[in-house]
């Protein structure tokens, strides 16, 4: 209906104010912002996407580095960085993961990570520690079996006869093929006979 489309009309018109004004009022504090010595950053209050995007391109027009940081739509805020005072990737690291950013809990952190690469680095070049003797298997599970009764048992295990032991020396069989496919020939013939 034409009620509608005049409403909606009003309505993108109120929009299209209300972003050439936040966009103006942007503009006079980033100037601000560009004109306080002793300030290299600036956090502007959580804003929505459209706000953020204008305050960016603002920031990109008067030369600063914007970034957003946050992680819901809600609490996401801007950030503008004079580009003399550029942020590192630590200090933004850190933004991104909710921290305020300590120049000297960095720097602290920075030179802890050089002593380890220090230390890393002569680990490297001392080499690889000389090998130990090989372990032996007992000695590695003693907690489990123990070292007398472990012994023990070994001597005392014989074979239950009940379960119809064979002793080794029968289990070898010393014949060679020939001479057992003949047996078995022979038990063939032997049982043909009998049935005859």
């Amino acid at each position: 209906t034409p009620e509608q489309a005049a409403r909606m009309k009003k309505l993108q018109e109120q929009e299209k104010r209300q972003k050439v004004e936040f966009r103006k009022r942007m503009e006079q504090e980033v100037s601000q912002f560009i004109q306080a010595t002793g300030e290299p950053r600036r956090r502007f209050q959580p804003m929505n996407k459209i706000e953020r995007s204008i305050l960016h391109d603002v920031a990109e027009v008067a030369g600063l580095t914007s970034f957003s940081f946050g992680d819901d739509e809600d609490s996401r805020y801007v950030m503008v960085f004079k580009k003399e005072f550029a942020p590192s990737d630590e200090e933004l690291e850190a933004y991104r993961r909710g921290e305020e950013w300590d120049p000297a809990r960095a720097e602290e952190r920075r030179r802890l990570r050089e002593l380890a690469a220090q230390q890393e680095e002569a680990e490297l070049e001392r080499g690889p520690a000389p090998p130990g003797p090989p372990n032996d298997y007992k000695d590695k599970y003693r907690h489990l079996i123990g070292s007398e009764a472990a012994k023990a048992a070994a001597r005392t295990m014989e074979a239950n006869k009940a379960y119809g032991c064979v002793p080794v020396a029968n289990k070898r069989d010393t014949r060679s093929i020939e001479e057992a496919m003949n047996e078995i020939r022979a038990k063939k013939r032997l049982r043909q006979a009998e049935d005859e």
